[in-house]
């Protein structure tokens, strides 16, 4: 597989770095969890849990080794540097200058393996006014101003869907981290990356900044073509309360769905500016979609060429055959569900182990690779370091 030999050491928590890490495991890579001792990586208790065992941990540490350390301990931290020494990256999210206080930051790390790749992930960065502040998903969203954007038809902001600065920090970091691997094979220096969430979410505001960049004006959000200003890219509600989407305002698309419906008179309509100037379009098109079922418009919409899709909840969505077609729904020895890895690689796809780690579970078996024997391993223990 691509990471085959990369060791990761990985001191995360919760969701961002835990996502980093278990892509780099499905492809391959070796993760040691390092978990606080006691109750351990939060998510072991929170959520729904099947089989004993949280979904939400099943499905963001499977494949991963677990060590639970002390790094306030002398002991601890030194087992941490002894794992290091051969660690290709190591990740963290705790909040900025925890590390400095624990005395595994970077520069620290590099003085034992200069090839390691070092990453923090933070909710605002290591710099700037909001360093100290602490925010998981909502307040980074909040402040990265896309909860706005996510406005209900009462006009008021509705609670985000998806943890967006969550995922995105997560993929920034990941692709940070492969391109200073990359980076350390030639060189063999490796680097640190600062991702934050807050800088991650509004990278991904190119395709709507456009008023505020030409303008200087906020966005009304219902006219904007994103938002509901467009009608060919809207949702819409059918005689059964179901909903779906038009999901494309290309010319083809708006051809392709007007003349089945005899309203070509409307096409130039779907050809205006989003927002006030397709307000007949959208009125025609809230008042056609409420006269059949979704299974009736589904069935209609099957030998057209639009963009449309039904609005599926998420049991529906993994419940779809596509979803198991494209392995992004499998299941482990006990029945339990697993989310797929989304890169499909040809020549090494991922491999995933749903194996799940039991707190510390590996510990003894690190701590003898590192040369530690059983007399140390347990003096250790009465420490408190592991």
């Amino acid at each position: 597989m691509k990471l085959d030999g990369v060791k990761v050491l990985d001191l995360s928590l919760f969701l961002p770095g835990p996502m980093l890490t278990l892509m780099m495991a499905d492809h391959g890579a070796e993760v040691i969890k390092i978990e606080p001792r006691g109750a351990g990586e939060p998510t072991r208790d929170i959520g729904y849990r099947k089989n004993g065992e949280s979904v939400w941990f099943r499905n963001t540490h499977r494949g991963k080794k677990s060590l639970q350390l002390d790094l306030k301990t002398d002991e601890g931290r030194e087992i941490f540097f002894r794992l290091a020494e051969a660690a290709d990256v190591v990740v963290e999210a705790f909040r900025p200058g925890v590390v400095e206080r624990l005395g595994v930051h970077y520069d620290a790390v590099k003085a034992v393996n200069p090839k390691t790749v070092y990453c923090s992930i933070s909710a605002f960065g290591q710099t700037g006014a909001y360093v100290k502040k602490p925010a998981h998903d909502l307040a980074v969203q909040a402040l990265a101003g896309v909860v706005a954007l996510n406005e209900g038809r009462d006009g008021e902001p509705a609670m985000p869907h998806m943890p967006v600065a969550d995922a995105l920090a997560s993929l920034t970091a990941l692709s940070g981290v492969l391109m200073a691997l990359l980076r350390a094979r030639e060189t063999g220096r490796g680097d640190y990356l600062d991702v934050a969430m807050l800088d991650s979410v509004l990278a991904w505001t190119p395709n709507v900044t456009g008023r505020i960049f030409a303008t200087g004006e906020p966005h009304v959000v219902k006219n904007e073509r994103s938002w509901g200003g467009n009608a060919m890219y809207n949702l819409y509600q059918c005689a059964d309360g179901a909903w779906i989407a038009l999901g494309g305002a290309e010319p083809k698309f708006a051809r392709n769905l007007l003349e089945p419906l005899g309203r070509m008179d409307l096409f130039d309509c779907a050809m205006q500016l989003p927002g006030e100037a397709q307000a007949p379009l959208r009125a025609f098109l809230h008042e056609t979609f409420k006269t059949r079922p979704r299974a009736a418009w589904i069935d209609w919409f099957a030998d057209k060429d639009i963009a449309f899709a039904p609005v599926l909840n998420l049991k529906e969505a993994f419940d779809d055959p596509n979803t198991v077609e494209r392995e992004m729904l499998s299941f482990d020895g006990a029945g339990n569900e697993i989310v797929g890895a989304p890169m499909k690689f040809k020549d090494e796809p991922a491999s995933i182990d749903p194996a799940l780690p039991g707190k510390g579970a590996d510990t003894d078996d690190i701590l003898a690779a590192l040369g530690y024997d059983a007399a140390a391993v347990a003096r250790l223990r009465a420490c408190g370091a592991i």
